[in-house]
């Protein structure tokens, strides 16, 4: 690319000569005698010579990243030749070089010696848009657009591109009402001004020029679809109506009938959803952007084999992200009983959005395996890109020791992540809860009391320790008071609800504690609730239920330890 920029500037260069400017191909020039054709030759070599030293000069100082000294040697030689090629790179290096006013300068040059020149014109355009000069824009971008009627539409279309970098969105709005306006009869015009007007968050604007736009050319899918996000602001259902009508009347519109089945879905409307993506997956049976859909939507809706087999079809596309693909297919793999397929599957999954995961649920599989060493081996040699992603392996990695029962090993994994990082919530959190495991509450109260400090209503940390001191009958106003701070930002949280319940029956409020445990049992029949219900049952007297839930609850859950100890405790 240097030597091509090098060659070009040569040619500008050699190009230059009889008063800057090149010779018609084919013309000669008369030939002065004697003395007076030495003089003249002589002074068009120092011409030459001076022109190809300065153009090489300015060539070689951008390269070494000297954009003062390139811009200055391009902009005298500009100026002093007055040729349009020379002006036209002149106007670059300047631009480059965020020389803007130098630029402007350039290009008024370039107008002056060239005054018909499209690219001329755009380039100033362009510059006065840099420089923010929105109210000498309009002038130009409307000469430019007079000027290339054949080209109309598009270049309306472009205006909301050429200026997206502006920050003042109602001046731009402004700016392309005033060009775009005079061409009332062209579809493209409305729909800039839609486009600057929804920029400008003046949706109502938008909305009406849309209109105006498909009223004009009522088969535009473009604008079908951005009257639809529009509507979708206001109203999802004007939205469905709107994007129903228009694939009603334009069958093959393919987008507009996808964006209207992913409203569908949004709006829960499954079967109407399912209908358009049949309609879809018949007409583009190899089109991911089709595929990918007609799979989750399936998936949704309890259909594993359409799900399944889309997913697999996904597969043999062109599909960019098949590392999902591998995802899902390992989930349904895994929920179906079939871990080495689910296993391999995980495997196929690269570093991505779904790539710690994978990993994770690959260590689970290996660890229900008896693989223990295998599966940490999978999380050591995965590595996050990102600080959230770490702390997701020390967490999967922590989750895989305790269920092999090493608690130890657990907490001393969390230990270590904390060193590194002592205000993540996740690891404070997590360390807290393993910390109780092995009968250091002491620990947990430090981890949680720290926690709190860096966010004081983490609903979850509230109750934990509010929990940790009524399990051990002490500091009972005070646990009563953080899990009644939890409930009331997740006041339908049964676990939350458990621990209100337990703190009640610690203060011997014991009407009041078996309301709150049946509720809580209500919203999920937990193994821990079930026992703190059927305890605070027996101690109100009522043995025969207190045994009914507990009997039920072992049935449904026979290794929990915290049911069995209450088991062993009042049905010896």
């Amino acid at each position: 690319m240097q030597l091509k920029r090098i060659a070009a500037a040569l040619t500008l260069a050699l190009g230059l000569t009889h008063g800057g400017h090149s010779l018609a191909a084919g013309e000669v020039p008369a030939k002065p005698s004697g003395k007076r054709q030495t003089a003249q030759q002589a002074a068009s070599e120092d011409l030459v010579a001076r022109t190809v030293f300065q153009a090489l000069l300015g060539e070689f100082a951008l390269q070494r990243g000297d954009t003062k000294l390139g811009s200055d040697a391009w902009t005298d030689l500009a100026q002093r030749t007055r040729d349009p090629k020379v002006i036209a790179r002149a106007t670059e290096v300047a631009g480059f070089a965020r020389q803007f006013d130098r630029a402007l300068d350039l290009s008024r040059l370039w107008l002056e010696v060239d005054p018909d020149s499209a690219k001329a014109r755009q380039s100033q355009s362009t510059l006065l848009i840099l420089s923010n000069r929105l109210d000498e824009v309009a002038p130009e971008l409307a000469t430019l657009l007079a000027q290339d009627k054949g080209n109309l539409g598009n270049n309306l279309m472009h205006l909301n591109r050429m200026l997206a970098r502006h920050s003042d969105k109602k001046a731009v709005q402004t700016l392309i009402d005033r060009v775009a306006s005079p061409y009332d009869d062209q579809p493209e015009a409305h729909f800039a001004m839609a486009q600057a007007a929804a920029n400008a968050n003046d949706n109502l604007r938008a909305l009406n020029e849309t209109e105006k736009a498909l009223q004009l050319r009522p088969d535009w899918e473009s604008a079908a679809l951005a009257r639809a996000q529009l509507q979708a602001q206001l109203s999802s259902k004007t939205a469905i109506d709107s994007l129903s009508g228009f694939v009603s009347a334009n069958p093959n519109a393919r987008d507009a009938r996808l964006a209207l089945a992913r409203l569908l879905i949004s709006e829960k409307r499954y079967d109407e959803a399912r209908g358009h993506f049949d309609r879809l997956i018949k007409d583009n049976p190899d089109n991911p952007d089709v595929i990918y859909p007609v799979a989750m939507l399936a998936l949704q809706q309890g259909d594993l084999t359409t799900g399944r087999k889309q997913l697999e079809h996904l597969l043999t596309t062109d599909f960019a992200d098949k590392s999902t693909v591998y995802f899902f297919l390992g989930q349904l793999d895994q929920e179906q009983g079939k871990p080495e397929a689910a296993a391999e599957h995980y495997r196929q999954v690269t570093p991505g959005s779904q790539y710690v995961a994978a990993r994770s649920r690959l260590a689970q599989i290996l660890l229900q395996q008896g693989k223990v060493g295998e599966a940490r081996e999978v999380i050591h040699n995965t590595r996050g890109g990102t600080p959230a992603e770490r702390t997701q392996l020390v967490l999967a990695e922590s989750q895989l020791l305790r269920e092999a029962g090493r608690h130890n090993d657990a907490y001393i994994v969390l230990d270590n992540a904390l060193s590194a990082q002592p205000d993540s919530p996740e690891l404070l959190y997590e360390a807290a809860l393993t910390a109780e495991r092995i009968g250091k509450p002491e620990i947990l109260e430090t981890h949680l009391k720290h926690l709190l400090t860096i966010k004081p209503d983490h609903a979850h940390a509230l109750n934990a320790l509010g929990y940790s001191w009524a399990d051990r009958n002490i500091r009972l106003n005070e646990a009563h008071d953080l899990i009644t701070r939890a409930l009331t930002q997740t006041p339908d949280d049964p676990f939350i609800l458990d621990s209100l319940g337990w703190v009640l029956f610690r203060q011997g409020k014991l009407a009041d504690a078996l309301k709150t445990l049946e509720n809580a049992y209500k919203i999920k029949a937990d193994p821990e609730i079930a026992a703190h219900l059927g305890e605070v049952l027996w101690s109100l007297n009522r043995k025969d239920e207190a045994r009914r839930i507990l009997s039920e609850a072992r049935k449904a859950n026979p290794g929990n330890e915290v049911l069995s100890g209450v088991i062993k405790k009042l049905l010896p």
